[in-house]
């Protein structure tokens, strides 16, 4: 997300980068402070595409929504902010996982949050196609996350959700947070320095059973791409893919992915 509000896209490769046209006009300049990953459904009658999603504006939660036109540029009348509640100004990591392997039920979308106290907090949504929804219901909360600086998602499978999260003392884990109640996570040092310079990560999924992971350095608008094989402790095999050729000097960044149902699920842990 760029300072003025944009969605600016990246696809990164090995090597090599494209950038999306931005679409601009998303959001007011300057007040997007954390954002979740974006689902996108190409697939909207008389318009390019939807993308929907959750972002911190200053210090309140929205759930957030817009569409672009056939001509590729933000609809100025659907840009659209639902309050779902104020008190998201401590929040560091917002992250949505979907996991919905098609056709087969169930359909999870699961909320977490770390706050800049160390506090890891999850939330589930059961939409119940329409009827009676609950949602940011279960609420489950476990402390002892005051190192970590950001995350990012590699494992979405039906009885749990594992993140990669780097320290600011430069060391690296996986944690794994089973569906179960109450939440119990399940953290494994990957390893033990150099990887405190990563503001943001994005992930996603390289092969059948690994990671493809981008760490972006905001002080030096600079990124670097790995390669990481299906996790397990220090044993995890993490090959180094080089600086990404581009330029990052936008303040907030977060993974695109297709709507649920076409989205690949991470299987990373």
């Amino acid at each position: 997300m760029t300072a003025t509000g944009a969605r600016a896209g990246k696809l990164i490769t090995p090597g090599a980068v494209t950038t999306d046209k931005e679409d601009v006009g998303v959001f007011p300049a300057g007040a997007v402070r954390v954002s979740g990953s974006l689902s996108v459904d190409p697939d909207v009658t008389g318009y390019d595409a939807s993308f929907t999603g959750y972002t911190v504006l200053g210090s309140t939660m929205y759930a957030t929504s817009y569409l672009l036109t056939l001509d590729g540029v933000v609809d100025p009348t659907r840009p659209t902010y639902y309050r779902v509640g104020g008190g998201w100004g401590d929040t560091t990591f917002f992250e949505t996982t979907r996991y919905w392997d098609y056709p087969k039920l169930p359909n999870l979308t699961t909320q977490y949050q770390l706050r800049t106290d160390g506090t890891l907090t999850r939330w589930e949504m059961y939409y119940n196609n329409g009827n009676n929804p609950r949602l940011w219901a279960n609420k489950q909360s476990a402390t002892g996350f005051g190192a970590v600086k950001t995350m990012a998602m590699i494992s979405q499978t039906l009885t749990y959700d594992t993140f990669l999260a780097n320290t600011r003392g430069g060391a690296l884990y996986t944690i794994r947070l089973p569906r179960t109640s109450p939440m119990k996570p399940v953290v494994k040092k990957v390893r033990g320095s150099t990887w405190q310079a990563f503001d943001a990560l994005v992930a996603e999924k390289c092969g059948q059973y690994g990671t493809m992971l981008v760490g972006i350095d905001k002080d030096t608008q600079s990124a670097y791409a790995y390669a990481v094989g299906h996790a397990n402790g220090t044993a995890t095999v993490i090959q180094g893919l080089g600086k990404v050729p581009a330029t990052f000097a936008d303040p907030v960044y977060f993974r695109l992915q297709i709507r649920p149902g076409d989205a690949r699920m991470l299987f990373g842990e």
